[in-house]
């Protein structure tokens, strides 16, 4: 089996379902959006949440994917940046409790911590301050760690930090490792469109996406924006929500059917754990059409719960059932 590597924002997630637009307004959130706030922003934030429910558990994007992977049983490894806190303690100690190799350099600022708003249709809407995992810099990042690995999965949220990401994918390329890269907000592609375009172009082989990802980066929408991010792209995945999933690889587009489920209560995370399950399947040898009905199934399975990680029972049945 071959051996994934991940690389990407090391957050604590705090989950808050709310009952309207209401507070986004307050919060000046934009609906469904991404926002990235400071320290200060940060607490006024918290503060005004203080006394809603909430759900706290470990999170930033590439994290839940390798968190994904090694639930599947795939030889997964993590790369990111945590204070050295109680949170950032937290986040080594779910690594090794789940067979996830953790890779994490400490930092004297504080955990990155995502904000997450849940709306009764489970839309999401973030506010996310990096504290540790912004200070991630290219001399950190440790050649002979790539060294051991077959893939390297990039957090796109790294496309804030240019030089970063392009190091990394420069010393991925170097040592052999396919790249595969979440595009993880469409605001952050419109803004970030030719350096996006660049890194598909000259780095990327595996490239996920979902409607307004991928037309942001196309200007066209479905089947036509797989084909576009495929011009640059070997291997196209976009996601285009209850009608399930494209994948264009080897010249040939796959139709991947969704899993129904009857109410969906949180989408956090399945975007995540949709390239766990294409990535398992890719490395493992399996078709476009196996890999992306893995993918499709443990994203409707992960929408039943609140949060990015299911729960041990269900991967039980996953791994009797489907590998």
């Amino acid at each position: 089996m071959k051996k994934i590597l991940g690389i990407g924002n090391a957050l604590v997630d705090i989950l808050v379902h709310i009952d309207n637009d209401e507070i986004l307004n307050r919060l000046g959130l934009q609906k469904g959006g991404m926002e990235m706030i400071d320290a200060q922003r940060k607490r006024e934030i918290l503060e005004v949440i203080s006394e809603m429910p909430q759900t706290i558990a470990t999170g930033g994007s590439t994290s839940n994917t390798m968190h994904g992977l090694a639930r599947l049983g795939a030889k997964a490894g993590y790369i990111g940046k945590v204070g050295d806190d109680e949170l950032g303690k937290i986040f080594r100690e779910e690594c090794d409790r789940f067979g996830l190799t953790p890779h994490l350099i400490a930092s004297e600022e504080d955990t990155g911590v995502a904000i997450t708003f849940i709306s009764p249709n489970a839309e999401r809407t973030f506010a996310t301050y990096l504290g540790a995992a912004a200070t991630m810099t290219p001399d950190q990042v440790d050649t002979e760690i790539l060294k051991g690995y077959d893939l390297i999965h990039i957090e796109g949220y790294l496309i804030f930090n240019h030089d970063l990401i392009l190091d990394v994918c420069q010393k991925a390329k170097a040592n052999g490792l396919q790249i595969s890269m979440d595009m993880a907000s469409y605001n952050l592609i419109e803004s970030n469109l030719e350096f996006v375009k660049m890194l598909l172009r000259d780095y990327v082989d595996i490239i996920f996406a979902n409607e307004e990802e991928a037309k942001a980066f196309a200007g066209v929408e479905g089947v036509e924006a797989l084909h576009v991010l495929s011009e640059s792209c070997p291997v196209a995945i976009v996601k285009v929500g209850k009608d399930g999933s494209y994948i264009k690889m080897n010249g040939e587009v796959t139709a991947v059917a969704p899993v129904m489920v009857d109410r969906a209560v949180d989408t956090t995370g399945a975007g995540d754990i949709y390239a766990s399950g294409f990535l398992y399947g890719y490395t493992s040898g399996y078709d476009a059409l196996r890999s992306g009905n893995l993918a499709s199934l443990l994203a409707a399975k992960l929408i039943r719960y609140v949060g990015a990680k299911l729960p041990d029972n269900e991967w039980v049945e996953i791994k009797k059932e489907e590998l």
